[in-house]
């Protein structure tokens, strides 16, 4: 029921966990507010005058930033991946730009394709629009290396913009297949979970099995595989076919990470 109320509060732009924490701390930001501006009174020669307010709430227990959860493990393990096999060219599809696009940037040029327009210019980053349900020949066979982490799941349920679609995951999936040259590399990744579902219009969840069985073993042999359980933990070298693999390793909400070599 909890998770529930809390869905439905988040669909309001209403976080009620961070609205708690707000007021659990709301007494310690108002001791902290009252003595500061009592020492700024008595200081004569302060550079600084008072502002507006802009209460920071949390961040006292908060973690030093986030090292946990999709994307952060999925980035970093695809961008080393990427550096360590040095492709010819790397194109990307849909995935974060301050994040896996951005770690790529460091160290080479990427090109990015996505379904919105982006206007900002970007060292090393290359910018393209383009709706990856639709086919286009002139993409086909135009790299040796591409990404595309936690994008499959959206196709055609139009949270960015997209035609509605119930089967352009299977149409993304067989344009970005079409992209990649024999025996290039295309890391890829999206929600794994035991039950496989459809959660509009935010995303799909596939279980492991059927990733591979209907979209990867009939064009890619699995190079390396790692996946993030529901505690948002990475297990890294991991078989996609061990045992615990054709339950999708019990997870609710996990991700399942891959590099793939096309055959």
């Amino acid at each position: 029921m909890l998770t529930k109320i809390g869905s439905a509060a988040r669909l309001f732009g209403v976080d009620i966990k961070r609205t708690g924490r707000v007021i659990v701390n709301l007494d310690r930001y108002r001791r902290n507010r009252d003595e500061f501006r009592s020492q700024l009174g008595l200081s004569a020669d302060e550079p600084f005058v008072w502002g507006k307010m802009y209460p920071a709430i949390g961040d006292d227990t908060d973690a030093s930033g986030r090292s946990d959860g999709h994307y952060f493990h999925g980035d970093l393990w695809t961008a080393r991946r990427v550096f360590e096999n040095a492709p010819r060219r790397h194109i990307d599809v849909g995935s974060r730009v301050d994040g896996l696009v951005a770690h790529i940037a460091a160290f080479r040029e990427i090109d990015v394709l996505d379904i919105r327009p982006n206007d900002a210019e970007i060292e090393n980053i290359n910018l393209l629009v383009r709706d990856m349900m639709d086919a286009d020949p002139a993409f086909d066979a135009i790299t040796d290396s591409l990404s595309s982490l936690h994008v499959l799941e959206h196709f055609g349920l139009g949270r960015y913009g997209d035609p509605i679609n119930v089967s352009g995951y299977r149409n993304g999936w067989e344009n970005m297949v079409r992209m990649v040259e024999p025996g290039g590399r295309f890391y890829f990744s999206t929600p794994m979970g035991e039950r496989q579902r459809i959660e509009f219009d935010a995303h799909r969840i596939f279980s492991l099995p059927f990733l591979l069985d209907e979209l990867i073993d009939p064009g890619f042999d699995v190079a390396r595989f790692a996946w993030v359980g529901d505690d948002r933990r990475l297990r890294d070298h991991a078989d996609p076919r061990e045992g615990e693999a054709r339950r999708s390793f019990g997870c609710r909400w996990g991700c399942a990470i891959f590099e793939l070599v096309k055959r």
